[in-house]
């Protein structure tokens, strides 16, 4: 088979484009480095919880607000007042929200803290629905566990509520920071070229 100087010249265009480019394997230690920022970042917010807690209750609060506004300004832009007098209502709500969020950001903690008890009831009653419909397998036994754990830990922030709102967000927002961060480390080292991972057998001693 005989290419043309066209298709090599194509071919040897390509390759370098993909050299010039994002790969894995050349920038794996930029990812295991970010990876260990997020880490740390994560053990961090567990080890003040109270502090992560408050401050995504203040990002909520910002964001919802924010929010709010781009649908006012979205509502005033638009033609027609029938069209845009449903924006104005939800900015309206999401900016008087957002301003509530930020005045008492110690409530909407306790308030976040009961959504994710309804969320993890809710989760765990679904997986255990879900395992019991399956047929017996390996699969089958770890959605049950996963059910399981969500709702006990549902439980147990139920039963220590009010106390833990103080930490339940912040502590949930470190652990998964953490496991991201990991997730990241584990997958920048499993990309590394081989070159990287031992010296090549070829290599004198003495060199």
């Amino acid at each position: 088979m005989s290419y043309t100087e066209s298709e090599i010249q194509m071919t040897t265009s390509n390759h370098s484009n993909e050299s010039d480019g994002y790969s894995l394997e050349n920038d794996w230690r930029t990812l295991a480095i970010a990876g260990g920022i997020v880490g740390l970042i994560g053990l961090f917010a567990m080890a003040a919880p109270v502090i992560t807690g408050l401050s995504v209750s203040l990002l909520l609060g910002v964001l919802l607000v924010a929010g709010g506004v781009v649908h006012g300004v979205h509502a005033f832009a638009a033609q027609g007042w029938r069209r845009s007098s449903w924006q104005l209502a939800l900015a309206l709500v999401s900016v008087l929200a957002g301003l509530a969020v930020l005045a008492a950001p110690v409530v909407a903690l306790v308030t976040l803290t009961l959504v994710l008890v309804a969320y993890l009831a809710v989760h765990g009653v679904t997986e255990l629905a879900t395992a019991m419909r399956m047929p017996p397998s390996t699969g089958r036994t770890s959605v049950a566990v996963s059910g399981g754990i969500a709702i006990v830990l549902a439980g147990f922030l139920w039963v220590g509520f009010p106390a833990t709102a103080a930490w339940a967000i912040g502590l949930l927002v470190g652990a998964n920071l953490l496991v991201s961060g990991l997730s990241m480390m584990t997958v920048a080292v499993a990309a590394r070229p081989i070159d990287d991972v031992s010296p090549a057998a070829t290599k004198p001693r003495g060199a």
